[in-house]
Order: C-alpha cells, then sequence, then structure tokens
C-alpha cells in the first residue's frame, strides 16, 4: 500500500521561447545576426530548427546547416534578417524543407513551434546621407559580404562639401570597421555610373563593390569589385553576375591609377559593363575593360544599389592600415 502512495510527475509540456531576436530586416545574403531562446521539455536527440520570413520563410543559418543544438534549457544560433523569425523544436528524424510558404505546424516531427512576427521586433533608427542627389541609407549592422563578417560604423561614410561620398575602413578598438551606403530606392533598367577616385593604393584584403542585388531570392545581383582578395599578385578588379562560381559569370581585370569611371547598362537579358579613365564625357577617355554579360541577368524587382567598403578576411594577408576610397558622382539614366 506504501509503495502504491506515492506520486508520479506529469510530463513537461514542450515550448519554445525567444530571448533574444535580431532587429527587423529585409533579408540578405551576407549579414548573420545572434538569436537566442530557451526550450521546455526537450528530449536528447531533438534539435531547433530555426525560420526567417523574406518574402518566403527560409531555413536558418544556411540551407546545408538547418539544425540549432539545445543545450540544457537553453538553445542560440544565428540567422540571416527577416521580418519574422521561427523556431521549431523537431526530433532528429525531421528534415527541413529550404524554403517555405507557410511554416510547418505541430504534428509528427515537429514537436512545438514559436514564431515572432514584425510586431515584436525592435527597428534600429535609419541614418541617411544624400549622394549625387539621391537619399542613402547608412549600414550600421553587421553583415558578411564576401563570405567575412563585417562590423560597419555610420562614422565612416560622409559627404564632403565638394558633395563626394567618402567610405572609410577605421579601426575601432581592436576591430575593423567598415562603410555601406544603400540607395533608398529602385531604379531598375537603365545606365548606372561611379565615378571614383583612385583605387589602385587599396590593400589586398581591402574591397570596393559596388552592387545591385535584390534579396528576395538567390543569385539575382550584378557587381564591380575592385580587390585583389588578398593576393598580392592577383588582378585588382571584376565584373560579376551571380552566382560567382560559374566561371563564365566572372571577368577580372586590372584597374589603373587615377580617376575611374565605372558604368554598366542593364536591359532585359543583358548588362553591359565598362570601365574608362576620368570622367565618362571627358573627350578621349581611355577604356579599361569592357565586357556584355548575356546569361543570367536578373530582372527588377525589389534591387536596390549598394557602395561598400569591407575587409575580406585573409588570413595570409591580412588587412594592415585604415582605408578610403572617395566616391566623386553617382548617375542614373534610364
Amino acid at each position: 500500500m506504501i509503495g502504491g502512495c506515492h506520486s508520479s510527475r506529469p510530463p513537461v509540456p514542450q515550448a519554445i521561447e525567444f530571448t533574444k531576436l535580431p532587429e527587423a530586416g529585409e533579408g540578405s545574403p551576407f549579414k548573420l545576426d545572434a538569436i537566442e531562446g530557451r526550450v521546455s521539455g526537450a528530449q536528447a536527440g531533438q534539435r531547433i530548427v530555426l525560420f526567417a520570413r523574406a518574402g518566403l520563410w527560409w531555413v536558418q543559418p544556411f540551407a546545408d546547416r538547418p539544425f540549432t543544438e539545445i543545450r540544457g534549457s537553453s538553445w542560440r544560433g544565428t540567422t540571416h534578417p527577416g521580418n519574422a523569425y521561427a523556431a521549431l523544436l523537431v526530433n532528429p528524424g525531421y528534415k527541413p524543407p529550404p524554403t517555405t510558404k507557410t511554416l510547418p505546424e505541430v504534428g509528427g516531427n515537429v514537436l512545438a513551434v514559436a514564431v515572432a512576427d514584425s510586431a515584436a521586433l525592435a527597428r534600429p533608427a535609419v541614418k541617411t546621407l544624400h549622394f549625387s542627389g539621391y537619399e542613402w541609407e547608412i549600414r550600421q549592422t553587421a553583415s558578411e559580404p564576401g563570405g567575412a563578417r563585417n562590423l560597419y560604423d555610420p562614422a565612416n561614410a560622409m559627404v564632403d562639401k565638394k558633395g563626394y561620398l567618402h567610405l572609410r575602413i577605421a579601426k575601432k578598438g581592436n576591430e575593423w570597421t567598415s562603410a555601406e551606403a544603400i540607395l533608398t530606392r529602385s531604379l531598375g533598367y537603365g545606365s548606372y555610373s561611379f565615378v571614383v577616385q583612385d583605387v589602385s593604393q587599396l590593400e589586398p584584403a581591402a574591397v570596393l563593390s559596388i552592387s545591385i542585388w535584390d534579396n528576395t531570392g538567390p543569385s539575382r545581383e550584378m557587381d564591380i569589385e575592385t580587390s585583389r582578395w588578398g593576393e598580392p599578385n592577383s588582378k585588382n578588379a571584376q565584373y560579376v553576375i551571380q552566382p560567382y562560381y560559374v566561371p563564365a559569370n566572372v571577368v577580372r581585370f586590372m584597374a589603373p591609377r587615377g580617376i575611374l569611371t565605372y558604368s554598366f547598362l542593364w536591359e532585359p537579358g543583358r548588362a553591359s559593363f565598362h570601365t574608362v579613365r576620368g570622367l565618362p564625357l571627358k573627350a578621349g577617355s581611355d577604356s579599361v575593360a569592357e565586357h556584355v554579360f548575356t546569361s543570367g541577368i536578373p530582372s527588377p524587382g525589389q534591387e536596390s544599389t549598394h557602395i561598400n567598403l569591407y575587409v575580406f578576411d585573409n588570413k595570409k594577408n591580412p588587412l594592415k592600415h585604415e582605408s578610403e576610397v572617395i566616391v566623386e558622382n553617382f548617375e542614373y539614366l534610364p
């Protein structure tokens, strides 16, 4: 009788909650933020699957790394930005989709679901500058351009009395901080040109990236990049249609000393890149490089124009000094 009188504890309900959320964002293939939470009732072998919403729900942080481990009653992971985030408690046999229009519901191998929508997410105060007649947002949050995590300081981007845009890589404490200006409106098809002062002095680990990309889908990006990617003897500039790992999508060339005008003409199914010495309207401007891409050209959508000066993580030739790039003018013609 005594043995039959002891009470047994009821099972702990399985549930998830967030304890740290990133700020809201509209998606970025380069930026990663920390996301954390707690879980109750988890059993051995069960894990967390994270999703971020940017158009679709995207598994986080990567399609080939979809699981976040549980340690005790807590979990900690990383995610690309989204306008909502979700965490699922799943059994070992669960296979998450890379993307989905709707989140999985509780049932089968999905044991619990937590969602944080835009109402629960903080948004940083936007900082902007005016350059060449357009408004540009200054990046304040970390991102991973070129696969290397960069911190951004709004103080590294400014416009001088001449109206020139200055972007700097500067030391802050023990870390490098980068600079990025993002056009606040989409322009679509047309001619884009950028007049840039001498970039031949950039260290091999510094990168100037002029790009147009649309983060609502993969490989919707076109780039003009000035960098040796940490290799002192390599060419220092390239035109790119993403994905870059397709050999035909990258054309390398040498950017010489002096003022250069980088330009491209974006048309349906065609992107024509051209670089000349000096100003584009100056008679006798010497051609430096040109190339026409006719495959993989994105169509207009929610694209934005970015001018980014950042640090590429090359262990053999790391960045040693602060850097500055001056862009004299941006012009768009429809």
